[in-house]
């Protein structure tokens, strides 16, 4: 039976720590604290529920909200190259202080770029041709 990114990363508790990394680094950045609801217990926890079944855990999203339906959901938001970007850093932050490393971390982090880049949907002047959303977030020590 094939191990799933869940539990490569270390499973709920491993998810509870990133998102708690994670939107300590949204709720101050000035880029992506603007378009999150101020709600911050309760986006936390959506996000929780969503990699825990992005990751290949329970659907718990689907439980609860339904199918995920990202880029439907993420609409009614400016979401701009420039905030993908910001999005990205702060995980990789996020990730760092969590001590994600590894194949796993890789994994994660390839989903993560290319669902960022999807939900990008607006564009901007500082957007550079071709893209530039990052392909790989370093590792501790890098």
């Amino acid at each position: 039976m094939e191990t799933t990114l869940y539990e490569k990363l270390g499973g709920a508790e491993a998810i509870e720590r990133l998102v708690t990394a994670f939107y300590r680094r949204v709720a101050a950045d000035p880029k992506l604290a603007p378009i999150f609801p101020g709600d911050w217990p309760s986006t936390a926890e959506k996000q929780r529920l969503f990699l825990t079944q992005f990751t290949g855990g329970p659907p718990l999203y689907s439980e609860v909200h339904g199918h995920p339906r990202l880029r439907a959901r993420h609409m009614p938001f400016p979401i701009t190259p420039d905030r993908a970007k910001a999005w990205l850093a702060n995980m990789g932050s996020a990730m760092d202080e969590v001590g994600l490393v590894g194949a796993a971390r890789d994994e994660l982090w390839e989903r993560l770029v290319l669902t960022a880049a999807h939900m990008v949907n607006q564009e901007t002047e500082s957007r550079l041709p071709g893209g530039d959303l990052p392909l790989k977030a370093a590792s501790p020590g890098e």
